[in-house]
């Protein structure tokens, strides 16, 4: 460490947690920060990332919103917008029973095009290394510094270690060793290794992008075409959004075995260029609507959802991990993109404090973990649930065809209701309060 540099920060991973990091940390310009990704080149798996209003806020601050207007339209802050249309698909006709209307909606973007955006603005403040895949990390009980290992071979050093690098995290395991080496109880050693390995959260999303002239060409007034929606049914949905301008259909479609939940997956968790026949059967008997969609669809991805169990901390001295390899969630609350450029945006704050040195360091992880932890656990649990209304699991939705059409729409939207109050703090909520408590913390701890 030289030049008057206060520490030097790796983040291990870049994904959107970890660029979103490199980037808020680039504000502080005594802080130096190295990026280590796996992959040869910067790539993210997946086709769509939702902003909601919340996060859409940091983007902001950070600089990136004239960027993203010009590969979106996207609404005024504040302005009323649709979100989302709901429909019972799982019958020869279907109906709409809900619009979701958001203040400031949901921007929906291409994966690819906002990890151009974020490295168009790392490019010139942050170094980048490329096949650097973690291995394990040695961290010295004083301040000396960290020590990284890599896939191959090489080594590097850091003094803050942020482990970005997704649900099958190398950064997260160490952390879970360090945290079982200092466990005094076997019970809580033996409860710590089972937090290492993803689960299975019974859920398979089948991915594909539909070019819109593809789907205008089957059916001129397809909903999908210009409004995102979501088609019901039991134990299945189906999720589709315009991206890339309006040019591509994002296309998802999720089959769920609530019963198989917490179970280990028997296969490849990603497989590429499916054959849609293996899922189509799920939808038979569902609507035209749906029909069509699954006729546009070509070699889609599968994609086994997996989470990570909940870790009793987030950090283990200086080393702290966010995003997926902290609480790799459902993707049924679409906010799983959010909460890690949420837990970047914090962390970053607080290591960019003017009280933050390499003896402060641990307080500052510390503060980060007290706040985000018990945060992104809550949005996990209600995407959980929201996957169990999308899906009609709840006991109180399971059988709404037996009720007779009125009752069934009644019930239908007290679901929506449900929705609305699931999704409320992503429009309504900011990070400016959980950023002022993290803040607060770390600031009465350097005081003791």
């Amino acid at each position: 460490m030289t030049g008057g540099k206060k520490f030097d920060v790796a983040i291990c991973g870049g994904g959107v947690g970890g660029l979103i990091c490199a980037l808020a940390l680039s504000k502080y310009p005594d802080i130096h920060v190295d990026i280590y990704e796996a992959a040869r080149t910067f790539t993210e798996l997946g086709a769509g990332i939702g902003i909601w209003p919340r996060t859409r806020k940091i983007m902001k601050t950070l600089g990136l919103e004239e960027d993203i207007q010009r590969v979106l339209n996207a609404p005024r802050e504040g302005e009323p917008t649709p979100v989302f249309t709901y429909r019972k698909s799982d019958q020869s006709e279907g109906f709409e029973f809900f619009q979701m209307v958001t203040p400031g909606g949901l921007l929906m973007l291409h994966r690819a095009d906002f990890q151009q955006i974020l490295l168009k603005h790392i490019s010139q403040v942050v170094k980048t290394h490329t096949s650097k895949r973690l291995c394990s990390y040695s961290q010295p009980s004083s301040p000396s510094p960290i020590t990284l290992s890599f896939e191959d071979g090489s080594t590097a050093t850091c003094n803050v270690l942020i482990g970005a690098d997704g649900i099958r995290s190398s950064a997260r395991a160490s952390l879970i060793r360090d945290l079982s080496a200092r466990a005094t109880a076997t019970n809580d050693k033996v409860a710590l290794g089972r937090m290492v390995e993803p689960t299975w959260s019974g859920c398979i999303a089948w991915r594909s992008l539909i070019p819109v002239e593809k789907l205008r060409a089957a059916d001129p007034t397809h909903h999908a075409i210009t409004q995102p929606t979501q088609y019901l049914g039991k134990d299945a949905y189906i999720l589709v959004y315009p991206i890339s301008q309006g040019r591509m259909i994002n296309f998802v479609a999720f089959q769920v075995r609530h019963d198989l939940e917490g179970t280990v997956f028997p296969g490849h968790w990603v497989t590429p260029n499916g054959s849609k026949e293996d899922f189509v059967g799920a939808y038979k008997g569902w609507e035209p609507e749906v029909q069509t969609l699954l006729k546009c669809v070509e070699k889609p991805l599968r994609w086994a959802i997996h989470t990570a169990k909940h870790l009793p901390s987030l950090v283990s001295g200086r080393v702290v991990i966010i995003g997926d390899a902290a609480h790799a969630m459902t993707p049924h609350q679409g906010s799983g993109a959010g909460q890690a450029i949420e837990d970047a945006y914090l962390l970053a704050t607080l290591l960019g404090h003017p009280s933050t040195t390499l003896q402060t360091i641990p307080l500052a992880l510390s503060a980060y973990d007290a706040v985000r932890r018990p945060e992104a656990r809550r949005v996990a649990e209600i995407s959980i649930e929201n996957g169990k209304m999308f899906t009609f699991h709840l006991d109180e939705y399971q059988h709404l065809e037996r009720l007779g059409p009125e009752v069934e729409k009644e019930k239908l939207r007290e679901m929506a209701g449900r929705f609305i109050k699931n999704w409320q703090w992503s429009w309504m909520g900011e990070i400016g309060g959980d950023i002022e408590r993290a803040v607060r913390m770390f600031e009465v701890a350097v005081r003791r």
